[in-house]
C-alpha cells in the first residue's frame, strides 16, 4: 500500500485540479444523520484499506463531500480533496501523536505554533481568549484541519448535531473545511477554482501540489 504521494522537487507553480471523488452513499438523508454516518460503512472500510486513512477521519471526508454534494451542488468537493488537506495538515488527526477518537473528538488536541510574526508566519495577536488555542496573547492554528481562531469564528460548523462548533472534532472541522473551501474556490472541479480555494487555504504552491499529490493518491 502507497501511503505517501510520489512529488516532482522540481515541479513548480499550481497543479491541475485532481479528479473530485465522491463516496458511496448510505442512503440517509444529509440532515437526519450526524456526518460521519452519511457514507456507506462498507465503502468506508474498503477505502480505509486501500488508502490508509483512519476509518474514523475517513467517515468525516466522505461524509462532508456527501452533504455538499446537495448544499453546494455548484462547488463539486470531493472527499479525497479533504482527505489531501487532513493529510498535510495532521496526518488525519494523528500529528504528534494525537488519535481521532470513535466519538470524533481529536485528543490531545493538537495546536499549532504561536502565530507572532516569527520568520515564515504571520503576526496575529490573540482573538478567543485561548479558548481554542490555549494562548491569551498569540493566536494558533488548532484541530485536524489547522483552523485559526479568527476563521472558526466565522466559518465554524456543528456537523454532528451536538450543539457545538469544535474545531478539535473532526467532523466539525471537515465540514467547515468543505464550506470555506466551497465559499473561497466556488467551482473545484476546474484549475482555477480549486487552486483559489487551497491557495486560500494555505497559500504556497508547494502546499497545493502536496494536497493535489494526495487527493490522487487516495483517488487515482
Amino acid at each position: 500500500m502507497q501511503t505517501e504521494p510520489e512529488l516532482d522537487p522540481a515541479a513548480e507553480g499550481y497543479p491541475s485540479a485532481p479528479a473530485q471523488a465522491l463516496p458511496e452513499s448510505a442512503g440517509y438523508g444529509i440532515w437526519d444523520v450526524p456526518l460521519a454516518e452519511l457514507a456507506a460503512p462498507a465503502w468506508v472500510q474498503a477505502t480505509s484499506e486501500a488508502t490508509g486513512i483512519p476509518t474514523r477521519a475517513l467517515s468525516a471526508y466522505a461524509g462532508a463531500a456527501i452533504r455538499v454534494s446537495e448544499t453546494r451542488p455548484e462547488c463539486g468537493i470531493g472527499w479525497n480533496t479533504l482527505a489531501g488537506i487532513g493529510a498535510v495538515e495532521s496526518r488525519h488527526g494523528t500529528y504528534g501523536g494525537s488519535q481521532v477518537l470513535d466519538s470524533g473528538q481529536v485528543e490531545p488536541r493538537i495546536i499549532g505554533v504561536p502565530l507572532d510574526g516569527s520568520a515564515g508566519f504571520l503576526a496575529i495577536p490573540d482573538t478567543d481568549g485561548g479558548a481554542l488555542d490555549e494562548d491569551t496573547e498569540w493566536d494558533r492554528a488548532v484541530g485536524p484541519m489547522q483552523f485559526i481562531p479568527e476563521t472558526w469564528a466565522k466559518f465554524g460548523q456543528d456537523a454532528n448535531f451536538d450543539g457545538v462548533a469544535d474545531p478539535h472534532h473532526i467532523d466539525d472541522a471537515v465540514q467547515t473545511a468543505a464550506a470555506y473551501l466551497c465559499e473561497r474556490g466556488g467551482e473545484l472541479t476546474s484549475d482555477d477554482g480549486w487552486n483559489t480555494a487551497i491557495s486560500a487555504y494555505n497559500l504556497p504552491a508547494e502546499y497545493a501540489r502536496e494536497v493535489a499529490g494526495y487527493a490522487v493518491l487516495y483517488a487515482p
